[in-house]
């Protein structure tokens, strides 16, 4: 039979270990930055004082030429895994493909605490006949089908972006005057999947409305890191049927035509954010 005197002594215990948990995330949090204080700058040539509060995520380094000449502004890593720039308070990061490595940069930012990260990513439309190579799509959460980001967190926790960055995204892209697609995206590990019937038969059902590699995996390791994080996508292929599978004569176009406006909705999106004061953090994160 509990008395005030055990619910007391069990609420102390309880307590106790709260601090012992709360102590040993701590000691864990500062060893793991003793690591990430050195492998940030090795992997992208870039001192930690010379990276801004706001991200930018990217696959490609012609987004971080682009972004460097806009603003006049040195590409740090050129023979580095991962090249970036800064400028504004913004920096922008290639940090190639796939979710490993969109797991790894995340970890590296722990470093230099972010107040938000915004992926910007191609993907390939699933919806034929409605997605078109050009499209963008603001993901309104993502399905773990990759495998990485089971490292950070349970399967069971669902990958979901900061809805305020998200927000900034919307409004930004109406700005623009331009539409967009939302919706879940699944995000997967296979790079040619292109010729499973079986695997196209399972997106179809899950109803997704588009794939990528990275998507998931930055909205789980950002949670898991504490770190307020958001993507918008760009439609540049639709693998659904064989001629809509990428090449590289149709990656060119979709580049040349789009790569820019999706580089800009993002820089204005970040900069949305920084002038007008907003925290994009949407939930009380908890050790």
């Amino acid at each position: 039979m509990n008395t005030p005197e055990n619910d007391k002594k069990g609420h102390l215990t309880q307590h106790s270990l709260d601090e012992i948990r709360k102590e040993n995330f701590e000691k864990e949090k500062a060893a793991k930055n003793d690591i990430v204080k050195d492998w940030l700058p090795r992997y992208t040539g870039m001192a930690l004082d010379q990276f801004g509060q706001y991200i930018l995520l990217v696959n490609f380094s012609g987004y971080v030429r682009a972004f460097a000449e806009q603003h006049q502004v040195q590409v740090f890593g050129n023979d580095r895994p991962m090249q970036a720039a800064t400028a504004e308070g913004i920096t922008i990061i290639n940090f190639g493909i796939g979710s490993p490595n969109a797991g790894l940069v995340i970890d590296l930012l722990e470093v230099v605490h972010p107040r938000a990260v915004l992926f910007l990513g191609k993907c390939g439309g699933l919806k034929t006949g409605k997605n078109k190579n050009g499209d963008f799509i603001l993901p309104i959460a993502a399905i773990r089908g990759e495998g990485t980001s089971n490292d950070f967190l349970p399967e069971e926790v669902p990958a979901l972006p900061a809805f305020a960055l998200q927000k900034a995204v919307s409004t930004t892209i109406r700005d623009y005057e331009f539409d967009y697609w939302t919706g879940v995206v699944y995000t997967t590990n296979k790079r040619v999947w292109e010729h499973r019937e079986d695997f196209k038969q399972k997106l179809r059902d899950l109803r997704c409305i588009a794939i990528d590699m990275e998507t998931a995996t930055i909205f789980v390791a950002a949670f898991k890191n504490h770190m307020p994080a958001g993507a918008l996508l760009l439609v540049s292929d639709m693998p659904m049927t064989r001629e809509g599978i990428k090449t590289e004569a149709s990656d060119t176009v979709v580049t040349a035509n789009y790569a820019q406006k999706h580089l800009s909705i993002g820089i204005d999106s970040l900069k949305q954010l920084m002038n007008k004061g907003l925290t994009v953090k949407h939930l009380k994160f908890e050790i």
